[in-house]
């Protein structure tokens, strides 16, 4: 395609971008309760006459022209939100255009990353010369790491030889990403009353280990993510204040590199510490793309840096090279009055094309 037809066709893009955005946005969406917004996505690939797949409230196409023959890439993003926090001061539901920014519940995290993408997907959809197919999947749940999302979608897929997962990035590229490991551990001790010295308080064998967990430092160091980072973030003890504690608990979160699977970082903790641990999942791996990879090159020839990122996104649920990339500021993202400038889902877009255009 010639930048002419592109320039040409980016307006129209845009244009159906942010009024499926804006639908989205006057859509409750919390996690486990993507229903209607799904419903609006079906909706609007059935007007663009392209067939789609639906799994619980995950929704997907393939390209017009899909050849099992050929590697395919999967372009994806969420459409579930998270609650509206409580110094909201406009409605999270109207979505509000004002000073080229629209503002609204999911705007930024990560509405105008998943509509830049089905923009992206049309764009393409009916191309017959590319050398990949092309799988779009708006996922469900992924602001809660839920069961029921992008999870259930990947063994319906097409094997995937690479993936670009929404998420806002300010179109850098978020070349690696880190896992995530939640940790409840509970330490043990003997109740007594407090006046007297009985008992073995848990509370007291809690902080030992909590002083080796904020304390230690995993050898091994990812050049691209840094260290594994290990941060204590809720405990529980006691029932009145003159009865020693038999029990504590507490939560660590962990955000693990590549430099150690998620198994091997529960064992060294466990080794380490008194309390009995207990990992939620080890699902949430950490993921990566090679930066020599041509996507990955394609968006630095567009002058876009490469990073680590320290958050999770649905690309731990992938077993393929993934690249985290999409229009936005990460710092808006859970915060009240949300926005997303309305040239951020331009720019997102054509940048989106012109690194494929290199690709497919």
């Amino acid at each position: 395609m010639t930048p002419t037809s592109e320039n040409n066709q980016l307006p129209t893009l845009t244009q159906e971008a942010t009024e499926l955005l804006k639908k989205l946005i006057a859509t409750s969406s919390f996690s486990r309760e993507e229903n209607n917004t799904a419903r609006h996505l079906e909706e609007f690939l059935q007007k663009k006459d392209i067939p789609f797949h639906r799994k619980q409230n995950n929704v997907w196409a393939l390209n017009r022209h899909f050849d099992a023959a050929k590697p395919t890439l999967l372009l994806n993003s969420h459409h579930d939100t998270v609650k509206p926090n409580k110094s909201w001061t406009l409605d999270p539901f109207e979505p509000l255009v004002r000073d080229g920014k629209l503002f609204g519940l999911g705007s930024n995290d990560a509405g105008g990353c998943l509509v830049s993408l089905i923009a992206t997907f049309c764009h393409f959809y009916e191309r017959t010369d590319m050398a990949y197919n092309i799988a779009l999947v708006a996922s469900a749940e992924e602001e809660i790491s839920g069961k029921q999302g992008l999870e259930i979608v990947v063994p319906d897929l097409p094997p995937i030889e690479f993936a670009i997962v929404g998420e806002p990035t300010e179109m850098h590229l978020a070349v690696a990403e880190k896992g995530l490991l939640v940790l409840d551990c509970t330490a043990k001790g003997k109740s007594g009353h407090a006046a007297r010295d009985e008992g073995e308080n848990a509370l007291y064998k809690a902080i030992k280990d909590i002083e080796w967990i904020t304390g230690y430092r995993f050898p091994k160091v990812s050049p691209t993510l840094g260290p594994i980072k290990m941060s204590v973030t809720m405990i529980n003890a006691g029932t009145q204040h003159n009865v020693v504690p038999d029990t504590c608990t507490f939560t660590v979160d962990v955000r693990v590199t590549e430099q150690y699977t998620l198994e091997e970082v529960v064992d060294i903790v466990q080794a380490n510490i008194q309390s009995e641990v207990d990992a939620r999942s080890v699902r949430l791996r950490p993921s990566s793309i090679p930066t020599d990879h041509a996507i990955v090159q394609a968006g630095v020839r567009l002058g876009r840096n490469t990073y680590g990122s320290p958050t999770t996104s649905d690309q731990a649920l992938l077993d393929c090279p993934s690249l985290k990339m999409g229009p936005g500021d990460s710092g808006r993202s859970h915060t009240a009055d949300e926005f997303i400038y309305l040239q951020e889902i331009e720019a997102g877009i054509a940048q989106y094309v012109r690194m494929l255009e290199e690709i497919v």
